[in-house]
């Protein structure tokens, strides 16, 4: 026997029930640009230092 995929219906009924109900769409007048202001802090920042290159690997 072959199984049928999920109709849109099924799989919509199946996400509502994993997720719950979802929160509104953001409307276009309610969106706003992000700018980073701050260094992320998950990433170094960089270091161009001939000295501090060579105090790092050694030489």
């Amino acid at each position: 026997m072959i199984e049928q995929p999920f109709t849109d219906d099924e799989y919509a009924f199946l996400r509502h029930v994993r997720f719950g109900e979802m929160p509104p769409g953001v409307r276009p007048d309610e969106r706003v640009e992000l700018t980073e202001t701050e260094a992320r802090p998950d990433r170094p920042e960089p270091y161009d230092d001939p000295v501090q290159w060579a105090l790092r690997s050694g030489g």
